[in-house]
């Protein structure tokens, strides 16, 4: 007999908001499959994540770890294939996967930096959801959740193709709603400010930073994110109490956007 726990399949689920939001999920009684590429890409500064991190998160959670890599759409369907055989349905899907790259202006932005960007954070969007709305619809139920950014508001130098990308995730997640009108579906995004994470280390090395802490000073509360508080918001637009919720996006940037 199948489970009656909810079911949320989690991309970039090995470390950061992805492996905080798969924490919390279970937590609040979820069953979770976390998918990440568990691999290095050259295009990138900074080292991903491991498959021993995957592993490791999974079992602790009692989850299925399923190694993909999001910009394949074979790779995301076989991950949903996993998690619809395993449990029959999933209620809910988390984008979490997200790189940075940059140093540059926009004019000397290598084609290898633009694409890794857009291809992970927007591209793999598309892939999920090409891969678990249709069997969300046929339930009349679900929730997509896309991890945006603040920085999708603002204007950084040497990340314009970071900006470009979490702008496109914001207009996705409300091109999505739209589709999905009344099917009893929801699609929304977080967008997270500055978050204690690998990506913010490595956008504290982009600008040579000391520490990725100077970045608290574009919050009004004058510290980083816990993956852990992005996380909770996830979780709530996944539960029923976020049911009247779709097409939003929630900043949950500790006002580094509210003068923007």
């Amino acid at each position: 007999m199948a489970e009656e726990r909810p079911v949320a399949l989690i991309t970039g689920a090995a470390r950061g908001i992805g492996a905080a939001t798969a924490r919390r999920l279970a937590r609040d009684g979820w069953a979770v499959v976390l998918v990440d590429r568990c691999a290095d890409d050259d295009a990138l500064g900074y080292p991903l994540a491991t498959g021993a991190e995957l592993r490791t998160l999974a079992a602790a959670l009692d989850g299925i770890d399923h190694v993909g890599d999001v910009r394949s759409p074979d790779d995301v369907a076989a991950a949903v294939d996993v998690g619809l055989d395993r449990f029959g349905r999933l209620n809910a899907a988390i984008h979490a996967a997200g790189v940075i790259a940059g140093g540059q202006p926009i004019w000397e932005t290598s084609d290898e930096a633009w694409n890794v960007q857009f291809d992970i954070n927007v591209g793999g969007a598309r892939n999920l959801i090409r891969a678990v709305v249709p069997p969300m619809l046929d339930a009349g139920d679900g929730r997509v959740v896309l991890v945006a950014s603040a920085a999708a508001q603002t204007g950084n130098p040497g990340i314009a193709a970071y900006n470009a990308s979490k702008a496109a995730v914001v207009g996705l997640t409300r091109g999505l709603a739209a589709d999905l009108a009344d099917s009893g579906v929801t699609a929304n995004a977080v967008s997270p400010g500055s978050t204690d994470t690998a990506m913010l280390a490595e956008s504290a090395r982009i600008y040579g930073l000391a520490s990725p802490h100077e970045f608290a000073t574009h919050h009004l509360n004058r510290r980083l994110l816990s993956s852990d508080e992005v996380a909770g918001s996830i979780a709530w637009l996944c539960g029923p109490d976020a049911s009247g919720i779709t097409g939003a996006v929630i900043p949950v940037d500790a006002g580094m956007t509210t003068g923007v």
